[in-house]
């Protein structure tokens, strides 16, 4: 096999959570059998598909997609581990050109910031952040109007097609979702307070929070948060958790054929799953990307709706 995929669940309470839950081993335990399988595979590239929390982009300049094309740094956020990644310039370069050929014209980053949504899956199942030369590739879908599905299915083959002419090990990675709904953190749009608006719009050229500033401000809501979540201050139901929606996705998935995604509206998912669930586009590019390569299928490794971690957790993999 020449290609392989994992795509994982990410929350920064995973790591400031007030006590462990007793399936907290299960949960690590099936992130090392992921880390111990790639490690074996050894890729030769890694195309990683994840999302960004107003941390490297903001509302004054948001993409459907972006391709990091030079240097990528992962910051010191709360559930993230700082550090560079290990970015496959030749490659990424050339996925961009072999994107524009395909009626995709997707941003691309010289100098790419990510935070936890990049960085807590990429320590948990690679050991460290530039462990194998990766491709990281940003998609926008948190922000309304949200990016459908379909387009990222698309979007996700046509990287596929692209890395099979590559002969070499590759590995495709998707980072987020399943059902949250983390909006006292990161609100939507035109909800937040004007301080965070502002923030949201441009980051530290907003004038309201030095970067130091706002991960400090995040780093102690989630820690309050997961307090909240032990003493029953915010419930499943606050937190969107909606084991249904996420069983359906991971059958869908499975099966192999992810067209019947085409018609989920992200409006009424956001609605039933939170907007935590658009994360899923990443999981859907990167499966999308491994069946076009040649790949398998991929398979449920463990899934959790977990009040504690405030999310539907999920691991998956194919390869």
């Amino acid at each position: 096999m020449n290609t392989a995929l994992v795509c994982t669940s990410h929350s920064p309470i995973l790591y400031v959570r007030p006590e462990a839950p007793p399936y907290e081993e299960e949960v690590f335990a099936a992130l090392a059998a992921r880390r111990d399988a790639i490690l074996a595979f050894d890729p030769e590239v890694v195309f990683f598909f994840g999302a960004d929390h107003f941390a490297g982009f903001h509302l004054n300049a948001m993409p459907a997609f972006c391709i990091g094309t030079g240097a990528a740094t992962a910051i010191d956020d709360v559930g993230g581990f700082p550090g560079d990644l290990d970015v496959d310039t030749a490659a990424a370069r050339g996925l961009v050109q072999h994107l524009r050929g395909q009626a995709f014209d997707a941003a691309l980053s010289e100098r790419m910031t990510v935070d936890h949504g990049f960085s807590q899956t990429m320590k948990n199942v690679f050991g460290e952040l530039d462990a194998f030369p990766c491709v990281p590739i940003f998609i926008g879908g948190m922000c309304r109007p949200f990016l459908q599905f379909e387009r990222t299915r698309q979007f996700g083959s046509t990287i596929g097609q692209y890395a099979a002419s590559l002969g070499k090990r590759v590995l495709f990675a998707g980072s987020g979702g399943l059902s949250h709904h983390p909006t006292r953190y990161y609100p939507l749009p035109g909800e937040a307070d004007p301080e965070v608006e502002a923030w949201q719009m441009a980051g530290p050229l907003g004038g309201t929070f030095t970067q130091e500033e706002w991960l400090e401000r995040l780093f102690d809501m989630h820690v309050e948060g997961g307090r909240m979540l032990r003493d029953g201050r915010r419930t499943r139901e606050q937190i969107r958790l909606n084991p249904a929606v996420d069983r359906a996705f991971l059958d869908v998935l499975e099966s192999g054929d992810l067209s019947p995604l085409d018609d989920w509206l992200m409006e009424d998912l956001f609605e039933a799953a939170g907007i935590g669930f658009t994360e899923l586009h990443g999981w859907v590019a990167a499966v999308a990307a491994n069946l076009a390569c040649g790949g398998a299928p991929p398979t449920v490794d463990f899934y959790l709706d977990s009040l504690e971690y405030a999310i539907g957790f999920g691991i998956i993999h194919a390869g």
